[in-house]
């Protein structure tokens, strides 16, 4: 296995510095969510631009629902090679070893996407992205989903009614963390297994934006969701260092427009996407949606402002402080 990952390297780096050959340079972009998100439709307009700006010497292919690598499986991919584009979830980068991208997992440290922006655009983000790399990782932009809600098979208005729920997440000590403080169980499961699960009772909800719960079908096997939008589900557009930095720059000048591009139009489609979800959800019928009252809000953020504490040691207090001055 380890041959043919590093013969899709070689190959890879061959093409990168004979772009203006008649064979074009294939990337291989894979995530895992539907293409109905706005992830999988910010890949799909990444492809459009790459191939129209390249003029024919790049190939995009992308890979949605886990096709090819699910959640634990795709940053390994990535490093091998065998993929070369990926846009994991900012959590994915704990288990990596680069924890402080854990602290976009924090609850309630935005209060609003004007405050998230300061981050993702700013010093902070850029200062994060450069972290990956040695990880042979290079690290392009930030995209959007949006802001998460919880969901469950009853009623959870109060922190009180989160006792003893087991609760999916995905791969990150924060977000255990987190549901811990809501006297949860927390159930670290692969993105493409949840609908299953919440279907059999395996776990008895989970936390997402609405575009995913609406997307993966949550809906129909979750009877409550509480409008709590109580943490952030990003991504971060990354590709192989080594294949990145290999790429002549008529081929690597396209790509970054094309992604510019791309990303503008991902973050601007990711709060309308949302909305619509949550307008079908809420037409659908299946799910009861509740609504904090400001008391109710502040409840839940009192019991989980420790969390940030707790987590000092493993993201670092200075990237946590550094956040907090840069969304003040």
């Amino acid at each position: 296995m380890k041959k043919i990952l590093a013969a899709t390297l070689v190959a890879s780096a061959f093409f990168a510095s004979n772009a203006m050959a008649n064979s074009p340079l294939v990337i291989k972009f894979s995530h895992v969510v539907s293409p109905d998100t706005p992830k999988g439709k910010g890949a799909e307009r990444f492809k459009e631009l790459a191939e129209k700006y390249s003029e024919g010497k790049v190939v995009v292919e992308v890979y949605p629902n886990s096709q090819l690598y699910k959640d634990k499986e795709e940053l390994e991919a990535l490093q091998l090679g065998a993929v070369q584009m990926l846009a994991p979830s900012l959590a994915k980068f704990g288990p990596l070893g680069v924890r402080e991208f854990e602290v976009f997992d924090l609850p309630y440290i935005f209060q609003n996407k004007d405050q998230l922006r300061k981050v993702t655009n700013g010093e902070v983000g850029k200062d994060l992205l450069a972290r990956l790399e040695p990880k042979g990782i290079k690290g392009l932009a930030y995209w959007d989903n949006g802001f998460k809600i919880m969901s469950a098979n009853s009623p959870i208005h109060t922190v009180d009614d989160f006792l003893g729920l087991k609760m999916r997440i995905q791969s990150s000590k924060v977000l255990e963390s987190q549901m811990q403080a809501l006297d949860a169980v927390p159930q670290v499961m692969a993105f493409s297994e949840v609908y299953q699960a919440l279907q059999t009772g395996v776990v008895d909800g989970t936390e997402n934006p609405p575009s995913n719960m609406y997307t993966q079908k949550m809906h129909e096997v979750q009877k409550h969701a509480t409008l709590s939008d109580h943490g952030y589900l990003g991504y971060a557009v990354i590709v192989n260092k080594k294949f990145w930095d290999g790429l002549d720059e008529a081929v690597r000048a396209p790509l970054e427009k094309a992604l510019d591009e791309a990303t503008e139009y991902a973050n601007d489609i990711a709060q309308q996407e949302n909305d619509e979800s949550l307008a079908a959800m809420k037409e659908s019928g299946r799910t009861t949606f509740y609504e904090l009252t400001p008391e109710e809000r502040n409840e839940w953020i009192e019991q989980l402002r420790p969390v940030h504490k707790a987590m000092e040691s493993r993201i670092g207090a200075e990237v946590i402080d550094a956040v907090y001055k840069a969304v003040e």
